[in-house]
């Protein structure tokens, strides 16, 4: 009894730190989405963020939000498949098998490229926005912190950030139940019902005996 209710504890505060992982990146994802609209549409980007802190620009307090950003919402995305790793899969149409254990390697990859996805899509409309509003930034250093590299080179590596991570996440995805295929889709009986793989192979071995 005692070793279940450590174990409970334990996931419990996995579960916290998971959860506030998330709330800090969902957050620094609003800050900067906000500092990025500042930056398409106006040219507010040196004035202070907050007036509260004078110096801290608001091109400043995004690229600090989406490092932010990155770092919370990876954990936060790690620790939620560490969580579910190895739990036995729902019976569907498309799974009818318990789903594989992943080492921590393969759960920090889809982690990466789950995070990626988002992050990526949102850097490349930003950028575009930029293209739009004013294409002569495309040329210039995408922030005052380096003197590289350019908005029309992130955008590209963006979109590369997002080939890799869309190609990751479908992939692992697919290949959650260890087979390394696609689960089968379920024949459907008359009714519209799917069939359970046990059903399938009882009428073939029927029509065999027949």
């Amino acid at each position: 009894m005692s070793s279940v209710r450590t174990r409970r504890n334990q996931d419990n505060r996995q579960l916290v730190v998971e959860s506030a992982a998330f709330g800090l990146g969902y957050t620094a994802v609003l800050i900067w989405a906000g500092t990025a609209l500042v930056g398409a549409f106006s040219s507010g980007e040196a004035d202070p963020y907050w007036p509260a802190i004078p110096h801290l620009r608001t091109d400043t307090t995004g690229a600090l939000a989406f490092a932010v950003a990155i770092v919370s919402l990876v954990v936060s995305k790690y620790l939620q498949l560490s969580r579910r790793n190895g739990a036995p899969a729902q019976r569907t149409a498309q799974s009818a098998t318990p789903a594989a254990a992943r080492s921590a390697g393969v759960l920090m990859v889809q982690a990466m490229a789950e995070t990626g996805v988002v992050l990526g899509t949102g850097l490349v409309i930003y950028l575009s926005l930029n293209a739009v509003t004013h294409p002569v930034t495309l040329g210039i250093q995408l922030t005052h912190l380096w003197p590289w590299p350019s908005e029309g080179t992130v955008r590209v590596i963006g979109l590369g950030i997002c080939l890799v991570s869309v190609a990751l996440r479908r992939y692992l995805r697919v290949t959650a139940d260890g087979t390394g295929r696609a689960a089968p889709v379920a024949e459907m009986t008359s009714a519209g019902a799917p069939r359970s793989p046990a059903d399938t192979q009882e009428d073939r071995m029927t029509a065999g005996s027949a």
